[in-house]
């Protein structure tokens, strides 16, 4: 539910699923052991976007969740959201998926490279690189770059 923390939720409380703005990892050993880490702190980041946007402290209006690329991948719900994959095609399926479906937003050859539509006629995006540093740095590119804009199209906003 939009505005509470998981932390802070019970195992009964539903979640919106309109709401959600996803962050998908790999469900492999490699990106639980990477990836995930680097999926929580974009996790951070789009809860910090959305603190300075909607500061009075009620709901926030859309919910960034972590969860894998097979929950994602088989829930036709989840894949309506918008979403960032993180991680390398070899460890993400939704990434393998993306890979030529995606054009490069950023590029640093041999690197990393994060893939989205600019036009956000997808909201959905591509963080990776070829060591877990450089997907670390690719969402740091992401988030410097292309944050604002994707919450923005996730929210139905024109980018200002």
């Amino acid at each position: 539910m939009p505005g509470h923390d998981d932390e802070f939720a019970d195992e009964g409380t539903e979640i919106d699923v309109d709401a959600l703005v996803l962050i998908v990892v790999g469900a492999h050993p490699k990106a639980e052991m990477f990836d995930r880490t680097i999926a929580y702190r974009l996790r951070q980041r789009m809860i910090g976007w959305l603190d300075q946007r909607f500061p009075t402290g009620g709901p926030r209006p859309l919910l960034p969740l972590v969860c894998s690329d097979v929950w994602y991948l088989n829930d036709q719900s989840l894949r309506e959201r918008p979403a960032v994959a993180v991680g390398g095609p070899g460890v993400n399926a939704l990434s393998a998926y993306l890979a030529d479906k995606l054009p490069s937003a950023f590029v640093i050859d041999d690197v990393l490279m994060v893939q989205m539509d600019l036009e956000q006629h997808q909201n959905i995006a591509c963080c990776w690189g070829l060591s877990p540093s450089d997907t670390s740095s690719a969402v740091d590119v992401f988030t410097d770059r292309y944050l604002d804009a994707f919450m923005r199209s996730s929210l139905g906003q024109e980018a200002a």
